[in-house]
């Protein structure tokens, strides 16, 4: 069998029960779907710090520059 046993505190066990999506779900289909979801967030955080950093070199080519700081003493 590829079962194992774990050990929770009772308030997770709270939490597991309210996020059920039926009474029927077992506590494994909740887990996978939660942990699924986590790793999509995470891959999704991952590729947006990925765009910011491609784009601060631009963004210093377009707010850093001569014209603006004329601008900014006017």
């Amino acid at each position: 069998m590829d079962e194992s046993t774990i050990l929770l505190k009772k308030d997770v066990i709270i939490l597991l029960k309210q996020a059920k999506d039926s009474p029927r779900q077992t506590y494994n289909e909740l887990l996978r779907k939660v942990l699924s979801l986590y790793l999509q967030m995470k891959k999704a955080d991952e590729y947006d710090k990925f765009l910011h950093e491609i784009q601060k070199s631009k963004m210093r080519e377009v707010w850093d520059n001569k014209y603006d700081e004329i601008w900014e003493k006017v």
